[in-house]
């Protein structure tokens, strides 16, 4: 059982930045592929990012690359999201997700076990 606990959300200007982190209970973190999604008003949760278990694999959807960067580290338990050049569609609660894997990636909702809790992150324009 692995419990997620996300933080970091608020509200930001456009044009500002934000770090979410996701801190993971138990002592296996190391082997699991992690992810971001977020669920804007009206829609449907989408994946944002996702990193493999050992950091060395990561992927970002297209309206988020270069602005983006998700990173882990495995000692301290915790996978991060660093949101630079934030826009209004940026807004959203934003999800961390754990899934044990080999050394992939995934990118599909339903391919998680574990899911947190959420943070809301709000860019005013």
């Amino acid at each position: 059982q692995v419990q997620l606990v996300e933080s970091g959300g608020g509200l930001v200007q456009a044009g500002g930045s934000l770090r979410l982190s996701c801190a993971a209970s138990g002592r296996t973190f190391s082997s699991y592929a992690m992810g971001w999604f977020r669920r804007a008003p009206g829609k449907e949760r989408e994946v944002v990012a996702a990193i493999s278990r050992g950091g060395g694999r990561t992927y970002y959807t297209d309206s988020v690359k270069g602005r983006f960067t998700i990173s882990r580290d495995n000692a301290k338990n915790t996978v991060y999201l660093q949101m630079n050049s934030l826009n209004p569609e940026d807004t959203a609660v934003y999800y961390c997700a754990a899934v044990k894997s080999g050394t992939i990636y995934y990118i599909e909702l339903k391919a998680y076990d574990y899911w947190g809790q959420g943070t809301q992150v709000t860019v005013s324009s």
